[in-house]
């Protein structure tokens, strides 16, 4: 068995398999009607009926070229190029220069948006003439089929959280910690969020089991947790939007959690964030690449809080930021104010601390 077939489950495609995925991609009923729901929303059902088979012609004749992972690299940076100039107000990153563009880093960002973080991360390193990363994705977003075949046809690996048996967990956490080292010895870069999900909240702190997880395979090769920390070259990531487009659909989400106890998410809920985060306009965005921890010390818990002071001290604050937490900031204008209250005037009286805080907590945990 080869080192691939063991990773074969949760790895990206490889150039061989590029033409294949597609090619199912094209063939799936599900993708193609979700591509015409998104263009032609209040269609009738026989309308889908005549339009599918001109889509499917004019996506086998538009992605005929396709055949390896660099060719799927150019095509969605030339989709994100015209995203950002449509969706933002410019991304300006720091940081960079102190990186290697011939070594392999483990990048490990704060969490707020599903697909932007890690794509507007890769738009930078593409535009510096650096490696993209593979990035990690929950199989939790994961749940049909073409979704699967687009994540892993763009450079994504899968996290297994739905493995609950102990003895799943354990092989899952295995492979996956494997599967990490195994890119980084072979110089593929990694991006993994701090922690599972989106930091709804606007706190931004690493959760100490997800580098416990990196040292899984540490541990099988008896390396200390310090050292095998070092030798992954982690480089912490401050990802900063001065807006969120789901900002109200994420307070009202986390009011239901504090009303009723849980939240229930739509069968599709998760895939129209996906969509509303890279169409929607998020003004400002800054990227901050952290220093590579060379010296981490023996428990993950402080490693985590190393790691977190310098995402929070480097996250960009920006006007809204300080209305929020009612900071003293010349740079709250009257319009910051205005576009704040118009935010909150989408929510109920309880929903509003909510989103004022996704916007405030940056504020406090950077001082």
């Amino acid at each position: 068995m080869t080192t691939q077939d063991i990773y074969q489950e949760i790895r990206p495609y490889s150039d061989d398999e590029v033409p294949a995925a597609i090619e199912r991609l094209i063939s799936d009923d599900e993708f193609i009607t979700a591509i015409l729901h998104y263009k032609f929303p209040s269609a009738s059902k026989f309308l889908f009926w005549f339009l599918a088979p001109l889509l499917r012609y004019k996506l086998r004749s538009s992605l005929s070229k396709i055949t390896t992972v660099e060719d799927v690299q150019l095509n969605v940076a030339s989709y994100l190029n015209k995203t950002v100039k449509k969706t933002t107000n410019g991304i300006t990153y720091t940081g960079l220069d102190k990186l290697d563009p011939n070594q392999a880093y483990l990048f490990v960002s704060n969490h707020r948006d599903i697909a932007m973080d890690p794509a507007l991360m890769n738009w930078v390193l593409y535009n510096n003439k650096m490696q993209t990363v593979r990035i990690a994705i929950g199989d939790n977003l994961l749940k049909k089929s073409c979704s699967t075949e687009l994540m892993k046809l763009n450079k994504s690996f899968i996290v297994k959280r739905s493995a609950k048996a102990p003895r799943q967990m354990l092989k899952a956490l295995g492979l996956l910690s494997s599967y990490i080292k195994h890119s980084l010895e072979t110089n593929n870069s990694i991006w993994i969020a701090q922690k599972e999900g989106r930091a709804k909240d606007g706190n931004d702190f690493t959760d100490p089991a997800i580098l416990k997880m990196f040292h899984v395979e540490g541990r099988k090769r008896k390396e200390s947790f310090s050292d095998y920390m070092n030798s992954l070259k982690i480089v912490p990531v401050s990802i900063s939007y001065e807006n969120d487009p789901l900002d109200v659909q994420k307070a009202k989400e986390l009011n239901a959690v504090a009303t009723l106890g849980s939240y229930e998410k739509g069968e599709f809920e998760d895939i129209d964030s996906i969509i509303k985060g890279i169409i929607g306009h998020k003004k400002r965005i800054h990227i901050h690449f952290g220093d590579v921890v060379t010296s981490a010390p023996e428990s993950a818990d402080e490693l985590a809080e190393a790691m977190d002071k310098q995402i929070n001290q480097n996250y960009r604050l920006f006007p809204i930021n300080y209305a929020a937490a009612n900071s003293e900031s010349d740079d709250i204008t009257a319009e910051v104010k205005r576009e704040l209250e118009e935010k909150l005037a989408q929510l109920s009286l309880e929903e509003q601390p909510f989103l004022r805080a996704l916007y405030a907590n940056p504020v406090k945990n950077a001082q």
